[in-house]
């Protein structure tokens, strides 16, 4: 199972969730038959201190937790990095009590063939996706990937979790703190990427960059001394960059960043991004590859329909283009089609 890796990576963004309820066991299994290398899973903390894969702490979009009348009273307001929200938060429940939960569809108006799978297959723990890797890896005969997002690292450091000390526990646990080669950590984070190097989890490490904000961690430190946080922005400059070569692997940025638009905003060739990060020795991926006509550009678009499928294939040709080496997809098989497409054309 040393065979060379195939580039771009395709990376099933929690598994597959083009054609099941994301973070589902058939979601993540259905990823590798599809041909994906590696999976994401994104972790956050259960009150008893398990991690669990969510898209975010905050499950009512991903679970059916709020048709479960036992847990009415534990709907509650947070601010979470910032951001104001209502719903249920794993950091309120135990994990005994999270699995009696089952995950639906999140993106109901886009993908209503999907709410088919709703209610039928209960939440999972980190490990339980490193075991399923595991498996499908000896089933496939391929060593395959796993791309851990950590979610929300200084929110959980404020209300007493340290999902750093957490994860690098877990990898021990499960033999993963052995597989460097097939494990990359990412977050929107700096800082918890920084411990767990320095602590000596060994794994690539990646800088998730959003198009606009900052991260969370240097929002709050500048909030207690008074300084100012770099912005995302900044990290995607020359300057940037610099600063981050000798911190982290590589940097995962939002499809965006890697497409020059023209002045009405269509889709017009790809920036020099990957060029720039590669002339500094770091990696690049970037997110998240859907064929839907409203997560793609105007340019690709087939009808005013946003759940309808567009011209799919030539905006992940474009990015592709870009020599980016890594790219999250909804539907693995899209991915692998586009990359195949592309060592045609090459």
């Amino acid at each position: 199972m040393s065979e060379p890796q195939a580039h771009p990576l395709v990376i099933g963004h929690r598994g597959a969730p083009g054609y099941r309820p994301e973070h589902s066991e058939a979601s993540y299994r259905l990823a590798f038959d599809l041909g994906a290398d590696a999976v994401e899973p994104d972790v956050v903390v259960t009150r008893d201190g398990v991690l669990v894969v969510r898209h975010e702490n905050e499950i009512s979009g991903t679970t059916d937790v709020a048709s479960h009348k036992e847990f009415k009273g534990r709907r509650t307001t947070k601010v979470v990095d910032g951001v104001r929200m209502t719903g249920w938060f794993t950091e309120d429940f135990t994990w005994a009590e999270l699995r009696t939960l089952r995950c639906v569809e999140r993106l109901k108006r886009v993908r209503a063939d999907n709410r088919a799978y709703d209610g039928q297959e209960p939440m999972l723990r980190l490990r339980d996706v490193l075991r399923i890797v595991d498996e499908e890896s000896a089933r496939g005969g391929r060593a395959l990937g796993v791309v851990l997002e950590v979610k929300h690292a200084d929110y959980f450091r404020s209300i007493g979790f340290d999902i750093a000390a957490l994860i690098q526990d877990e990898l021990a646990t499960t033999g993963w703190a052995d597989r460097p080669e097939r494990l990359t950590i990412e977050c929107f984070e700096l800082g918890v990427l920084v411990r767990l190097r320095q602590a000596g989890v060994r794994a690539s490490y990646v800088f998730l960059a959003e198009r606009s904000g900052a991260p969370a961690d240097e929002v709050a430190h500048a909030r207690e001394s008074g300084g100012r946080a770099n912005t995302y922005e900044w990290y995607r400059s020359d300057a940037g960059l610099d600063y981050l070569r000798s911190r982290v692997d590589g940097i995962s940025v939002d499809k965006g960043s890697l497409i020059r638009t023209n002045a009405i905003g269509l889709a017009a060739g790809p920036e020099d991004l990957v060029a720039r990060a590669h002339a500094r020795g770091l990696l690049v991926f970037t997110w998240t590859l859907r064929p839907e006509n409203r997560y793609l550009n105007l340019r690709y678009h087939s009808s005013l329909s946003g759940a309808e499928w567009g011209d799919w294939q030539s905006e992940f040709a474009l990015v592709l283009s870009s020599g980016v080496d890594g790219i999250f997809v909804d539907h693995p098989d899209l991915g692998v089609a586009a990359r195949e497409a592309e060592s045609v054309a090459g």
